[in-house]
This record gives structure tokens, C-alpha cells and sequence, in this order.
């Protein structure tokens, strides 16, 4: 896993964002990403290549959310995300991780051995899930 910190987006990672956010937002995040001190983007290589990103925002020392979190699609099933996930519990000593997401990631999460929570619809005709996990 390696931090991104350039100020400029690398195509790979900006590939990788669009699968967890929409293409009109990718510039905006990264960017905060940079900018910010409770925000972390990591890369996970996979034999020299960029094949998963995770960003995280700090709410507290131990605790953070899932902002954004991709694997490219030819690599999915690998326990990539997870491994991403470990690493972000471990290298930080959190207790508490969570992330907002849709019903197409929920699986991935539950998984992993977060619980699950629908939030509704919080856009018209998208139903949300808070995703919870208490590190052991």
C-alpha cells in the first residue's frame, strides 16, 4: 500500500475513482484528499500496478470512514478490498470503521464483518446502507 500524496492525479488512480464515485466529482475529491489532514488515499499494487485505492476520512484517532474504495473489475475477488481494509485498521489502530454505500457494495461489506443498516432512500430511488465495523 503506498499514501498518494502528488498534486496532480496519476490516470490510474483517476480510473480507479470512478468506480466509487461519479466522474464529475473525481477532481473535486482528489484534491481534498491533498488538501486535507483527516484525509488518506492509499494505492494497492498488485505485481508493480495500481490494481485498488481506499480513502478514508479521520473522524477521530480511532475512528474513520470509508470515503472511497475500488478495484478494478479484472482484479475484483482477489480479497483485495479487503486486504486494503486491514491495513487501514491496522497501520491507524482504529477501533471503528464505517462507510456509507449502496446496494451493489453491501455484500463486500458484510463479508468483511461489518454490519449493516439501510438508511432508506436517500436520493430518489437509490436506497443507502451504513456499513459499521468494530475492530477487534
Amino acid at each position: 500500500m503506498k499514501e498518494i500524496i502528488s498534486k496532480s492525479i496519476d490516470p490510474i488512480i483517476n480510473a480507479l475513482l470512478s468506480y466509487a464515485t461519479s466522474r464529475e466529482k473525481i477532481s473535486r475529491e482528489y484534491e481534498i484528499y491533498i488538501q486535507s489532514l483527516n484525509r488518506k488515499l492509499y494505492v494497492f499494487e498488485l505485481e508493480g500496478l495500481m490494481v485498488g485505492c481506499i480513502g478514508i476520512e479521520f473522524v477521530c484517532s480511532n475512528k474513520c470512514e470509508i470515503k472511497h474504495i475500488a478495484v478494478f473489475p479484472n482484479k475484483r475477488g482477489k480479497m483485495i478490498g479487503s486486504k486494503m481494509i486491514k491495513y487501514i485498521c491496522d497501520t491507524y489502530s482504529l477501533s471503528f470503521i464505517f462507510a456509507e454505500t449502496d446496494r451493489d457494495a453491501v455484500e463486500f461489506y458484510r463479508k468483511y464483518g461489518f454490519e449493516i443498516t439501510s438508511l432508506g432512500e436517500k436520493y430518489p430511488g437509490t436506497e443507502r446502507f451504513l456499513c459499521e465495523y468494530k475492530v477487534i
